[in-house]
């Protein structure tokens, strides 16, 4: 495997805080802007960041999708670099161009490979600042990952865990930076999910892309547990992806094809959260959920994984349970006790909203972004 070092160059800072006062530019580098919970968090960034400190742009390294073109009705500039069909250094290039072209201060870098290609470009194009956030359990599982996680650190000056987890990795996984690694919770826009409290009755709902990391197998098997006890259970799945047509058969060969609605994507999920008793993941990977920070404010008791983030979202007894993952007889058996509480569901409902609006409100998040990007440019100047 060949590593490009990443250069050192003299910062602008100066230039740039002269042409612009205190309006700061901000560029945002992701692998792809695809559906996905990073993307949305970036479509949340264009919705609130405040505009009276801060422009925003967005870096694709691959593909764009939906989140982009929502960038875009909101008249931000989005762009892709084409890594895959380029090649890595005309990639970096034309990314190296676009932060010189638009006179970037900080390149904001969203998980592993991300970061390497954006802090090699910012070094390469003169930017004095990166921070990088990681949205998953730390900075990958492969040896390759860890790798070019520490290069790109030497440059960062802040990494951000976007759960306590998360950031317990990244100082496990680099140690040197382990000093300028914090936490930052993921947060959701609390006024698009309207508090409507749990449906009485026997349906769970879940949703995600249809992927290996959400092992939806083991939610099958423990629904086809379920309904030998609840024979009228219903799940309820959102979400499209390469695991869908083994998915459906699954549940067909389960028996409990009659069990299982698969909606694929959907615009109304807010509503959908609201014909539910209580949501429910077999995640065996996660940074902080957003689609159970979404069920939670919409008043939703959850089941979930105890993996990454989910016990600092969901406290056991009081807005939900938690599981080990990989585990279909202990995710049936915490269905069955959630069907068994159908009394307490709007009291723990009721609790989950109150936890999303104290903790995890997406205003929150993005002001102690913005809080962050100022005391790093500030300790530049000084």
């Amino acid at each position: 495997m060949s590593v490009t070092l990443i250069p050192d160059v003299a910062s602008p800072l100066t230039a740039t805080r002269e042409s612009k006062g205190d309006h700061f530019r901000i560029c945002h580098v992701s692998m792809t802007l695809l559906t996905g919970g990073l993307e949305r968090l970036l479509v949340e960034f264009g919705r609130h960041h405040d505009a009276r400190r801060f422009d925003l742009r967005f870096v694709s390294l691959a593909e764009l999708g939906p989140p982009a073109d929502e960038l875009r009705q909101m008249g931000f500039s989005v762009e892709s670099v084409d890594l895959p069909k380029r090649g890595k250094l005309a990639a970096l290039r034309s990314l190296r161009n676009i932060l010189q072209r638009d006179r970037i201060d900080i390149v904001h870098t969203h998980n592993t490979y991300a970061h390497f290609y954006g802090t090699v470009a910012a070094s390469w194009a003169g930017v004095p600042l990166v921070i990088n956030s990681q949205h998953g359990r730390g900075c990958g599982p492969r040896a390759k990952d860890k790798l070019l996680f520490r290069l790109a650190n030497l440059k960062a000056a802040r990494v951000v865990g976007v759960s306590e987890d998360a950031a317990a990795l990244c100082r496990g996984e680099d140690p040197w930076a382990a000093s300028k690694t914090q936490v930052i919770w993921n947060g959701i826009d609390t006024s698009r999910f309207v508090y409507r409290g749990p449906a009485n009755s026997p349906v769970a709902i879940s949703v995600a892309r249809l992927s290996p990391e959400k092992d939806f197998p083991t939610l099958l098997q423990a629904v086809s547990l379920v309904v030998r006890e609840v024979p009228d259970f219903k799940l309820v799945m959102i979400g499209n992806g390469a695991e869908r047509a083994k998915l459906e058969a699954l549940a067909d060969s389960l028996g409990i094809a009659s069990n299982v609605d698969f909606l694929g994507e959907r615009k109304d999920v807010p509503e959908l959260l609201a014909q539910a008793g209580f949501f429910v993941s077999s995640s065996k990977s996660e940074g902080i959920s957003l689609t159970i920070l979404e069920a939670m404010a919409v008043g939703l008791p959850v089941v979930t994984t105890r993996v990454g983030g989910n016990p600092e979202i969901v406290l056991e007894g009081e807005t939900g349970h938690l599981v080990p993952d990989q585990n279909p007889p202990a995710l049936a058996a915490a269905m069955l006790k959630m069907l068994s509480q159908r009394a307490a569901w709007p009291t723990m409902g009721e609790r989950g909203r109150q936890r999303v609006e104290q903790q995890f409100e997406i205003r929150t998040m993005i002001r102690q972004y913005e809080d962050l990007y100022a005391e790093v440019l500030g300790a530049k100047q000084s």
